[in-house]
């Protein structure tokens, strides 16, 4: 009589992740996670998800007066408004994932010692909730570019692209490296927020690459444009502000050279998240 035997070599570890790749295996339980933060976000708020587009008009419309109006960008910078917005809607993007992804393991303390799961996927989640509300932003500047006769190349439209996919690919790596020191030492989430506060600053959102290059030497001007965020907001000007055919506009030099560079350093940052995330994780359940 011959008995079954399980394959050893399909089964797993109890409690043991494979990570990244082990989220996307459970797409079902993250969409949940996604679904539950959207949902929860605004929830006993009078305006709800109006709260989305008053933050990023205010702060467009505080930056505008104080440099557009004040310091005269906006008549030095044709469609001043829309380059403006443009830069602010992908900043706001990173700083959205990257700061909610930093609190996402601490927010889930709770979840997180009752059952198993990929703690991956709370960072994860929050850039993905991070996505889902910036697409009314992009939405909103189109429309209004339309309006002035946006008429994007297939290259411009892929440059957008490009720009979200390393705004997202960093803001994880950073989340999930910020999120699992956080569990242990919450002085991480004040570091997060002077990244946060110094990445509007630090890339050309607010003002035009050439007034850093004519400023700072050479060797100052590359590390600026290795800065992932700098070939990202230019890009989204390539995209967004470019099409208009503003007078005197000239891409970010090298700007597709320095877009790979930024890609490679994203990814060189994910992979450094993740192998800090799996040291620490183990410690999560006692730390929280």
């Amino acid at each position: 009589m011959s008995t079954l035997s399980p394959d050893s070599s399909s089964l797993e570890d109890p409690g043991r992740s494979l990570g990244i790749a082990d989220v996307f295996r459970r797409r079902y339980l993250l969409s949940l996670i996604v679904r539950k933060d959207v949902q929860i976000r605004y929830r006993g708020s009078v305006l709800g998800w109006v709260w989305s587009y008053v933050k990023p008009l205010v702060q467009f419309v505080v930056f505008f007066v104080a440099l557009g109006v004040f310091l005269g960008l906006n008549k030095s910078i044709e469609f001043y408004p829309i380059y403006l917005l443009a830069g602010i809607t992908i900043v706001t993007f990173f700083n959205e994932a990257f700061s909610n992804g930093t609190r996402s393991l601490v927010d889930n303390a709770a979840l997180i010692k009752k059952i198993f799961l990929p703690r991956e996927m709370f960072p994860i989640a929050s850039v993905l909730v991070a996505s889902v509300n910036v697409i009314p932003q992009i939405i909103v500047i189109v429309a209004i570019a339309l309006l002035f006769g946006w008429a994007p190349s297939l290259l411009q439209i892929v440059a957008l692209l490009v720009a979200l996919a390393i705004v997202a690919v960093l803001a994880t790596g950073l989340a999930m490296l910020f999120g699992s020191i956080n569990v242990t030492f919450r002085d991480a989430q004040s570091f997060v927020e002077i990244i946060v506060m110094m990445a509007i600053w630090a890339s050309p959102v607010m003002y035009q690459w050439r007034m850093v290059s004519d400023q700072v030497p050479d060797w100052a001007f590359v590390l600026y444009r290795l800065n992932p965020l700098t070939p990202a907001v230019e890009l989204f000007h390539y995209g967004i502000w470019f099409p208009l055919g503003p007078g005197g506009a000239q891409p970010l030099p090298d700007m597709w050279l320095y877009a790979g560079y930024a890609a490679a350093l994203s990814v060189a940052v994910l992979l450094l998240g993740q192998f800090v995330f799996r040291r620490l994780e183990g410690r999560f359940a006692q730390d929280l």
